[in-house]
């Protein structure tokens, strides 16, 4: 399809989670790099926005540093509607969303989520097409597609590369994850760490509980690195309070927690030399913004979900199943790696010149 003959505008639908989103940043740099005046707006959690717009940033208008891909950020709460679904304040706000959204008029929705409530977002924005992958996550998805593609490639990123191109109708060149940069985001995370300081982020939370390596574990790490004038922080997210706890108190004083934004988290990995962690959003950013990864895995498949286009090393047990149960309880084959692994891993990382 050429410039010409394409659409003026389309609608990309990822709803969330943080990795995901991440996973579909460069997806959508590589049609915005292949159809620069091409009009892109994005429906987004608004939890997750900040991956995608600076916090202060206006959400439209012309793009800038501060919102680099898309030219509108929609911005959604469907954790919050499905508490009070039958409310009519709830009402209200989808109706303001998709007034918002219907008035842009875009031409195509992209459904990079393959879940029924983006599908049917995707559909509900007025686009005359919707496209999505022949094999959704969830598959009722299908009903609401005008075009379903294969997906092809392994990992996730290279699937959404390929759905970017089947919508296209021809191959697009790669391109990085393209994140918002901020003044204020910047300067908070500078007030961190002194200048000049060299430091690794260990992020002992997950999203469930068989991907977590014990947080013990994380501070023990963070002793060692400590030793090796590296300054350790654990990165605390939303819920995790008592993992980077357990964590710093393992380090014995020679790591600290820190709870960031997600702008102030963007700003902070940019500047690490090493990220440690499990397959998790945070470690997912440090890839995309090409920080040496280790990555601890367990019952994901790093072949799908694993650190992409950075240097890395995967730790991943040969007993650790592949399984997208959720279950709460450890991985036994994630238990199995070592600290001794992860510090060895850290140092071989460190040690090696930049590539």
């Amino acid at each position: 399809m050429s410039t010409g003959s394409w659409p003026k505008s389309l609608l990309v639908v990822r709803l969330g989670a943080m990795g995901d989103v991440i996973h579909t940043i460069p997806a959508v740099a590589a049609l915005r790099n292949a159809f620069a005046t091409i009009r892109i707006g994005w429906i987004i959690e608004q939890r997750w926005a900040e991956l995608l717009c600076a916090k202060e940033a206006p959400r439209s208008g012309p793009r800038n540093s501060a919102r680099p891909l898309t030219d509108f950020v929609h911005v959604v709460d469907t954790k919050a509607w499905r508490k009070s679904l039958l409310s009519s304040g709830t009402r209200q706000e989808i109706a303001a969303a998709l007034r918002e959204v219907r008035k842009q008029n875009y031409d195509i929705a992209i459904d990079f989520q393959g879940a029924l409530k983006s599908a049917a977002i995707g559909k509900l924005a007025g686009t005359k097409t919707v496209v999505g992958m022949k094999n959704p996550r969830e598959w009722p998805a299908r009903m609401f597609y005008t075009k379903a593609t294969d997906a092809n490639g392994t990992h996730i990123i290279d699937q959404y590369h390929s759905l970017a191109e089947a919508t296209v109708g021809h191959s697009l060149p790669d391109c990085p994850a393209a994140f918002p940069q901020d003044s204020r985001s910047e300067s908070e995370a500078a007030k961190l760490l002194a200048s000049g300081q060299q430091f690794v982020v260990l992020n002992p939370g997950a999203g469930w509980g068989a991907k977590q390596w014990p947080a013990k574990r994380y501070g023990e790490v963070a002793r060692s690195l400590a030793k090796d004038g590296l300054t350790p922080l654990i990165n605390c997210g939303p819920g995790e309070e008592e993992l980077a706890l357990a964590a710093e108190n393992a380090s014995e004083s020679t790591a600290r927690r820190i709870s960031c934004s997600i702008g102030e988290l963007i700003a902070l990995i940019r500047r690490a030399r090493l990220f440690i962690g499990g397959d998790t959003g945070p470690l997912h950013l440090a890839a995309a913004l090409q920080v040496p990864v280790v990555a601890i895995f367990g019952p994901t498949d790093p072949a799908r979900n694993g650190p992409y286009g950075t240097r890395s090393i995967m730790l991943r047990a040969p007993s650790s199943l592949t399984s997208l149960s959720h279950t709460g309880g450890p991985d036994p084959g994630l238990l199995s790696i070592t600290t001794d692994e992860v510090i060895a891993a850290a140092r071989q990382l460190l040690e090696a010149p930049p590539a």
